[in-house]
């Protein structure tokens, strides 16, 4: 993970900020999907509580080439201004950005419901202890194409490294143990 691409959203009156943030990371997605390569990772550099409004996506320069060759962010482009691919600065510093998933959702109730695992008198408990559990991390929200349904994916932030861990990404960028350069 030698390069890097910025794209930073310009959002406006039509078009809000999380929105923008949200239908380009969307489209990024479908981008790795179509790709299939494991070795392009993301990263948000301004975040603080939100996820900010730039988008770092790192990887080696010709797989970075491939990616833009695709054209991916389509009409989104007028949204954004996108850098040309850099080279990561010496001396970064690595983190793992990876998803963050609650154990207990209203899904995986529903499940256990129609398994009959789950007793009419607990149902109040485990809604109560999941909304007690609830995730507070920053995230998006995705579009899907296949059943058309919004869901979030919430990103932790591992500590920073000294040194970077190889290893694979999904087809959102994210990993559970490969770092992506922070700076």
């Amino acid at each position: 993970m030698d390069h890097y691409i910025d794209i930073k959203i310009i959002p406006d009156a039509e078009m809000r900020e999380n929105v923008l943030l949200n239908k380009v990371y969307t489209k990024f997605h479908k981008a790795l999907f179509s790709l299939k390569n494991k070795s392009i990772g993301v990263s948000f550099p301004e975040y603080k509580i939100k996820l900010g409004k730039l988008i770092r996506i790192h990887g080696e320069q010709a797989i970075l080439n491939d990616l833009q060759g695709l054209n991916w962010l389509g009409d989104l482009s007028g949204y954004c201004n996108v850098s040309d691919i850099v080279k990561v600065p010496e001396n970064s510093k690595h983190r793992v950005i990876s998803r963050k998933q609650a154990n207990m959702t209203e899904a995986k109730l529903r499940r256990l419901i129609k398994r009959g695992t789950i007793k009419s008198e607990e149902i109040k408990a485990y809604k109560a202890k999941m909304f007690s559990q609830g995730l507070d991390n920053a995230f998006l929200e995705l579009d899907s194409s296949s059943n058309g349904h919004h869901h979030r994916r919430f990103i932790q932030f591992g500590s920073l490294l000294g040194q970077a861990i190889k290893g694979d990404f999904d087809d959102f960028g994210l990993s559970k143990q490969a770092t992506v350069p922070w700076f």
